[in-house]
């Protein structure tokens, strides 16, 4: 037994020394970069900070502590509670085992030192993002050498499977994205975003689709829907079974749908004020048009989901200061009207920053889809980034097809001037939510103008828009609000049909909005399932009085079916 034990000592003596070693290079590299700022950061004008010595010297026995447990600890229970070295493989493998139980000590005693650093808010936040990327990056998982589970199948494949990920490697940088799906199994307009309609009117910035109704009658006030203009807008209409778009439909509603243009080179000088002037003010003239709500008093209800939610809602604030209120109801879904809280999106953001772009496309130019995808993926970069790598690289797994990765990555770009502007005034400077200080389309802004009732929906987990940020909408818009706030993220809440019988969402039924949004949790109650019903209940109550259903798309002449839906912009890839 002795001697057993001498030979793991052996063993193990190289991971030993690392764990003496760790704690000082962890500290030295701290040090570094509070001592340097943004010297060798990839943050601009990251401020100095400092760490507070009695608390480092008990991080530092804490550390030393945890390393000696490791030695009396149980194989499998050095790594229990993460999926990634969950596999039995890992625990039949003490090499790649202690690796794992090295690597998640060290990502604890990381993250604590970031926790501890003495600076602003911006700042931890900064460091702890960057130390949150450096530890996903290094886990032994993401490499084939400490890989027990990719070094198992090498071995039970003969090889196979190093060959299949260098195959699957190849393929993804043809491609020039990382697979997350098989993208093979879908087709825009076969089997997503497949509800049937028409494309009725088209510029250069957007598609308006008008969806065949399901129903013998209609709601007299048609319901338009303003998608980001960031990603593509059948993510409300992937399958039949989980489609906003298609329930709409299936509720009376006449549906009409934004389709936004992947910009290219010739869309490189559009403004933030085009898309509001051009697009979403003109899909809501078209839409009245069309439905005959063009006339004195008529009205249509709109929905906004994020981005979407911020044009319409500008944009309903500049009709609103040109005297005309068309909107009888506004949905906003996972929607920043009030960029106080924007969570971890928030550490990019600075003057520096923000003067970067502006010098690099603020007068031209486009900013790649790509790079927008990349950012998004890596706020979460285990689940979306690593955990693909390993699969498909290391394991020559090829990812199950899945809808809403495919939407995923099915990217858009942006052009510069537009966003641009949105970076700046929204983000930076948040003068959105400033009545006046903005003028958009000739128009002062004030969102306190808009006099529709309007439905907010926040998920509980976003990452993207905080629960926070949502919620803040309630402080800004004058009309009657309701808050409803979602269980999951910022797709997967949104996404969550009734039948499905997922999830939860909150509701207060005194109606009251207190000042903040843990005010709010404190007086609601948790109802199972989806929220769609109850948003489709409210929505009745301002869609009008029921008449026949068209019998044909658009409008005589002046609007007609061009095009099946979804038409052909969903289509063009970034």
């Amino acid at each position: 037994m002795k001697q057993e034990h001498a030979a793991a000592a052996d063993t193990f003596a190289p991971f030993q020394q690392a764990l003496s070693q760790g704690w000082s290079k962890a500290l030295e590299a701290l040090q570094t970069i509070g001592a340097h700022g943004n010297g060798h950061s990839p943050f601009p004008e990251l401020p100095k900070f400092s760490l507070d010595p009695e608390r480092l010297q008990e991080l530092q026995q804490q550390y030393l502590s945890e390393a000696a447990q490791l030695w009396q600890q149980d194989i499998a229970a050095r790594t229990s509670g993460d999926k990634r070295f969950a596999g039995e493989a890992w625990s039949h493998n003490p090499l790649s085992s202690f690796a794992a139980a090295v690597y998640l000590l060290n990502a604890r005693t990381l993250m604590s030192m970031a926790e501890a650093i003495e600076a602003d808010n911006k700042t931890r936040a900064r460091v702890r993002f960057a130390v949150e990327q450096w530890m996903a990056a290094s886990s032994p998982s993401n490499y084939l050498a400490f890989n027990a589970e990719a070094q198992k199948k090498a071995i039970d494949t003969q090889g196979e499977s190093i060959a299949k990920g260098i195959q699957n490697l190849m393929h993804d940088v043809q491609q020039g994205h990382m697979s997350m799906t098989d993208e093979s199994a879908f087709e825009v307009g076969r089997n997503v975003g497949s509800t049937e309609g028409a494309v009725v009117f088209e510029n250069d910035l957007f598609q308006l689709l008008e969806y065949k109704p399901l129903t013998a009658k209609v709601y007299e006030r048609p319901l338009l829907l303003v998608p980001p203009c960031i990603n593509k807008f059948y993510i409300l209409d992937l399958q039949p079974t989980n489609s906003l778009i298609r329930y709409a439909v299936e509720q009376g509603h006449r549906v009409f749908v934004v389709s936004w243009r992947n910009p290219d080179s010739s869309m490189a000088q559009y403004t933030w004020d085009q898309y509001i002037e051009d697009a979403a003010i003109k899909a809501i003239h078209v839409t009245q048009e069309i439905t005959g709500q063009d006339k004195a008093g008529g009205k249509i209800d709109t929905l906004g989901f994020c981005v979407g939610g911020t044009i319409l809602s500008t944009a309903l604030a500049v009709l609103a200061a040109r005297g005309e209120q068309p909107a009888a109801s506004v949905t906003l879904l996972t929607t920043l009207l009030d960029f106080t809280d924007t969570g971890v999106l928030d550490i990019f953001i600075d003057e520096g920053f923000v003067q970067f772009r502006e010098m690099q496309m603020g007068s031209g130019g486009l900013l790649a889809g790509g790079e927008l995808a990349s950012t998004f993926s890596f706020l979460r970069p285990n689940d979306l980034v690593w955990n693909y790598v390993v699969g498909n690289y290391l394991k020559g797994e090829t990812p199950p097809p899945f809808d809403l990765l495919y939407w995923n990555s099915d990217a858009t770009n942006l052009p510069g001037p537009m966003y641009c502007w949105y970076l700046r005034n929204t983000y930076h400077e948040n003068k959105l939510a400033q009545p006046g200080a903005l003028t958009v389309c000739g128009e002062a802004v004030d969102l306190g103008s808009i006099e529709a009732p309007v439905y907010i929906y926040g998920s509980r987990e976003d990452h993207i828009v905080p629960i926070g940020g949502a919620y803040a909408s309630t402080q800004l818009l004058s009309g009657k609000k309701r808050f409803v706030m979602g269980a999951s993220g910022h797709i997967a809440g949104v996404i969550n049909p009734p039948a499905s019988k997922k999830r939860s969402h909150w509701i207060r039924a005194d109606g009251k909005l207190p000042k903040t949004q843990a005010e709010w949790l404190s007086g609601a109650t948790e109802h199972p399932g989806s929220w769609w019903t109850d948003w489709s209940d409210w929505l009745k109550t301002h869609a009008g009085k029921q008449i026949p259903a068209p019998k044909s798309y658009g409008k005589g002449s002046a609007y007609k079916a061009m095009e099946p839906a979804p038409g052909r912009y969903v289509k063009a890839k970034a």
